[in-house]
């Protein structure tokens, strides 16, 4: 607090744990909680960050992001929840509840801010803060829905999409800021810029001459408060323009009062910093265990074919590649640093891949990077030892990055890598592939070559722990893919595809949405609906009895989707519309039921408003399909 007596709002981006704060607990990036389909945890996980944010004094959390990414190249994937709309909707929802709490001023509670409103999720050249060209009805349809979902779940703070949309800097967007956000979700806090991006609006947008239209701009558009970094120039701006008519001091006024009730929310200006010898918890092992938990979920196993995982201590073991032996491939950017490179230094007290196969199997286990991210090291040092193997773990896919930083122009990995697999698969000798990293980079044909294959989107600083507990069977995987898996750099189509992108093998993924094996198997039966017809006052409620029919203890996600045969906007082929995650025994039988009202399956329709119409709606749990018939009248 300062002489005045006002309370300093600090804020930080802290998306996996408090990632700033010496000695926080880190977990499982966003994209890797999405794979959990587990939103209990994700609750848990953000309220570990709260926990460890207030410890630091720190009020304000920089995240969820539910953008809502569509793009696989886009650098800020694993940033978010995935592809689905609804999938963001919940563990955004899930992730506000967590970081606020049921008393945003206690002591165990951060503001949450919603990112980033709205479209960024989709640039057209998949490159970061680059164009997205999204119509009215999409954008209704798949971007607005989480922001309005977490809105509802009381966030307090939102921030603006960084790029531009539809031709407007989403800064001087007002129809989006003013009119949607404020008029239609009813938003009523502080919306706060990006980094620097009110001098963007001049330095690359072009949309104003210099920093004091570019401030009028944005202000007119609806922000409240500039991210403004280095300089003073804003404030300093600012009085100018009302002092000159250009602003009002009225809608000044209105801004002040937002970021001051975000403060007295918060508690700030009885508490404005806290102690930290109340937070017991920091950093300790309750933390850890939940850490641990994120990076299980996390991981996905693609493929188990022809080979007997788990692998035992008797096993030689070769452990290749070039996210073997670093914390950077299991953490991604925001881990100590923005572009997270220096994870190795601060997260040296946690295993890497290696060093957690090492601690699960012993002695058997033998390293021989082959290749780094991008260069050639020594292939056939590692084909050798290949020969010497039982089994090789080959460890593929990215380092960290983030932003602009990370862009690519190729959802293929660097050569060096394929010709890694390529050489070790030449071998003859049983193969793991092992991608980690928070794009779906292109493996189509490593994984042909693989035995079996495990997607790691960034699973946290636990991930080498969760991974060779998994291989060794200690573990039993219950990821599921959060995004469609691409089998070639074009074919690009979601899982909520319209019918045309069915024809003529458009639809072709590597591995769908919501794919994820397990070392047990899970059988459907008895799926019921509570009636054949319902209407617009009614709740329909659809029902399955899940099994476990396999020889040992599994988590599994029970995923619910709906099909519209026919519409007057070109249905989807599926979306989902529910899920949940249960824990049976072997032989254990459990029921799920979920509940559906019409408004639940309504897209937005001819007029940009969302419309349920009459017509027969199909309902799918794993193999499971039945039919409702909804009457509009």
């Amino acid at each position: 607090m300062d002489a005045t007596g006002v309370p300093l709002l600090y804020g930080i981006d802290a998306i996996h744990g408090a990632n700033y704060v010496g000695g926080a607990t880190l977990y499982a990036q966003p994209l890797g909680v999405a794979a959990s389909f587990n939103a209990p945890l994700a609750e848990r996980l953000a309220a570990l960050t709260a926990y460890e944010l207030r410890a630091a004094s720190i009020p304000w959390n920089f995240s969820p992001a539910v953008d809502v990414p569509r793009h696989p190249a886009w650098s800020r994937n694993w940033e978010s929840f995935g592809e689905d709309t609804y999938l963001n909707q919940v563990m955004g929802r899930a992730t506000v509840r967590g970081y606020q709490g049921d008393d945003t001023a206690g002591p165990y509670a951060v503001a949450a801010c919603l990112k980033h409103f709205a479209g960024y999720g989709a640039p057209r050249s998949g490159r970061d803060r680059t164009p997205a060209y999204l119509p009215e009805r999409q954008l209704r349809e798949h971007w607005f829905p989480p922001f309005r979902a977490a809105i509802d779940a009381g966030a307090l703070t939102v921030m603006i999409n960084s790029g531009e949309l539809n031709g407007i800097p989403a800064h001087a967007h007002r129809w989006l800021l003013t009119d949607v956000l404020r008029g239609e979700m009813g938003f009523e806090g502080l919306l706060v810029s990006d980094w620097r991006d009110v001098r963007y609006l001049y330095e690359r947008h072009h949309v104003a001459h210099d920093l004091r239209e570019a401030v009028a701009l944005a202000i007119d558009a609806g922000m409240d408060m500039s991210m403004t970094p280095v300089t003073t120039d804003f404030p300093r701006v600012v009085v100018e323009l009302v002092r000159e008519g250009r602003l009002t001091e009225a809608r000044i006024d209105r801004s002040v009062a937002r970021i001051i009730a975000v403060k007295v929310a918060l508690g700030l200006y009885d508490e404005p910093t806290r102690s930290p010898s109340n937070y017991p918890k920091f950093g300790g092992p309750e933390h850890d265990s939940l850490s641990m938990l994120s990076a299980e979920e996390a991981i996905v196993l693609l493929k188990n074919d022809g080979l007997p995982l788990p692998l035992t201590k008797e096993q030689r073991i070769l452990v290749t590649g070039p996210t073997a032996n670093n914390m950077r491939s299991l953490n991604g950017g925001w881990t100590y640093s923005w572009q997270g490179h220096e994870a190795d230094h601060y997260l040296d007290r946690h295993n890497t891949i290696l060093e957690a196969m090492v601690a699960e199997f012993g002695g058997g286990v033998t390293y021989a990077p082959g290749v780094a991210y991008d260069t050639l090291i020594d292939i056939p040092a590692a084909v050798a030892a290949a020969e010497r193997a039982d089994v090789v773990v080959a460890c593929i896919g990215e380092l960290s990055y983030t932003e602009n930083p990370g862009n690519i122009n190729d959802l293929n990995l660097p050569t060096a890598q394929y010709e890694l697999v390529e050489a070790l698969a030449a071998t003859g000798k049983p193969l793991v592939l092992v991608m980690a990293g928070g794009r779906t980079r292109i493996i189509t044909a490593m994984v042909r070559a693989a035995r079996a294959a495990l997607y790691c989107p960034y699973p946290g600083p636990r991930g080498g722990d969760a991974l060779a507990g998994i291989l060794s069977g200690r573990l039993n995987p219950s990821g599921r893919l959060p995004v469609t898996y691409p089998r070639s750099p074009h074919a690009l189509v979601h899982y909520d595809r319209r019918p045309t992108e069915d024809l003529f093998n458009a639809y072709n993924p590597l591995f769908e949405f919501g794919h994820g094996l397990s070392y047990t198997t899970f059988a459907y039966s008895e799926l019921e609906l509570s009636a054949t017809t319902f209407g617009p006052d009614d709740t329909l409620t659809v029902s399955t009895t899940v099994t476990n029919t396999g020889q040992r203890p599994g988590k599994h996600s029970v995923l619910l989707y709906s099909s519209d045969p026919v519409a007057s906007i070109t249905p989807s082929v599926r979306r989902l519309r529910r899920f949940t995650k249960l824990t049976l025994a072997p032989g254990e039988r459990q029921t799920v039921t979920f509940t559906l009202t019409a408004e639940d399956l309504s897209f937005i329709g001819l007029d940009h408003r969302p419309v349920t119409e009459a017509g027969a709606f199909e309902f799918t749990i794993g193999d499971q399909k039945a039919t409702a018939t909804y009457r509009d009248k």
